[in-house]
């Protein structure tokens, strides 16, 4: 009897050896997560529960054994309420220790936001929303609340000049707050650069009226070394209090930003923004600006030119004027050169 005892135990020892090298070789040190998918980024939205976390799971196929993975899940403690949110990349061949492990330690793989010519808060918004987290709509409501635009010194108006286009690195479960704490942290990152305060502070203007002016400069021309000569036009036309008669600023009043050229009915619109009907900058940017666009008015050309006109020989370029005589004259040259084009 005791032989068969004996017999047994080894037996079941045995069998329990087996299964445990089984186990080990293969969720131990065999792979979990299978070779050959089309993405392995795992997304976990914020204030998930377990559950939703192995949906995803098992709808993405990134895991070989869901039973195998609860138990480990269990084993090794990551099951939480909620589960640590984020934008996750697995990798091919990885065990099922190492994928817990990477998705407990909440290493998340950033997202690459770009911001570069959004004409409208509500597109840096939806820009966003690609990217990160939370829809459009919740962050447009944070643009819109004026009591918080108000406490970090913005108006819906002056918001657009928060935004420096540039490429951001984020990470995807980042909240409308979070966003916009990283944005104001740029801004002023790029302010403190280049000696760019002391610059605003030379010309006698806020950084939002720079921007605002870099803006419309940034829709005028897009021949970066026309830009300084440029700003240097509008600028002299503020200090005499001329009308800026910026088309972009007329443009923008309509929404009209399909048409093809600026006519009586743009120029005739009435709006704050419209600048053939108000004298000085309009109440915020028209666009967000280039950086390019904002240094050309820090580091205005000084001269006397008040005015401008297209040369109209597919350059992009433009003729300056001091005298209303001469930019008459320009404007001649541009209509001719259009004629010749076959334009007119």
């Amino acid at each position: 009897m005791g032989r068969i005892i004996r017999i047994t135990l080894l037996s079941i020892l045995v069998l329990g050896l087996a299964a445990g090298f089984y186990v080990y070789n293969k969720y131990v040190k065999g792979p979990a997560v299978p070779n050959g998918l089309s993405s392995y980024i795992l997304t976990i939205p914020t204030n998930s529960d377990y559950e939703t976390v192995i949906d995803s799971l098992q709808q993405n196929d990134f895991v070989s054994d869901i039973q195998m993975f609860n138990l480990f899940a269990e084993r090794m403690n990551y099951i939480k309420n909620p589960m640590r949110a984020g934008r996750y990349e697995l990798k091919p061949g990885w065990n099922m220790i190492e994928l817990i492990r990477h998705l407990r330690g909440g290493k998340q793989a950033p997202v690459k936001l770009v911001l570069h010519n959004e004409r409208l808060t509500e597109q840096v918004a939806a820009k966003a929303a690609n990217f990160i987290e939370p829809d459009s709509l919740t962050i447009w409501q944070l643009f819109q609340d004026e009591a918080y635009l108000e406490s970090i010194d913005y108006t819906p108006e002056t918001l657009m000049s928060l935004f420096i286009p540039n490429t951001y690195e984020f990470f995807w479960n980042t909240s409308p707050k979070g966003f916009m704490e990283r944005m104001i942290k740029e801004h002023d990152s790029f302010w403190s650069k280049n000696n760019r305060l002391a610059k605003a502070a030379a010309l006698g203007m806020s950084q939002p009226e720079i921007y605002t002016l870099a803006s419309i400069v940034e829709k005028e021309t897009l021949v970066n070394t026309e830009r300084t000569r440029m700003a240097g036009v509008y600028l002299n036309r503020l200090k005499i209090g001329m009308p800026l008669q910026a088309d972009p600023t007329a443009v923008f009043a309509t929404r009209d930003f399909d048409t093809p050229r600026v006519t009586h009915y743009h120029t005739k619109f009435d709006s704050p923004y419209n600048t053939y009907m108000y004298a000085g900058l309009p109440p915020g940017p028209i666009s967000m600006a280039s950086i390019g666009s904002i240094d050309a008015v820090l580091n205005v050309e000084k001269h006397d030119y008040l005015y401008f006109c297209a040369k109209g020989d597919g350059s992009g370029l433009h003729n300056f004027a001091k005298t209303l005589s001469q930019h008459n004259r320009n404007a001649r040259i541009y209509k001719e050169n259009l004629r010749k084009r076959g334009l007119r």
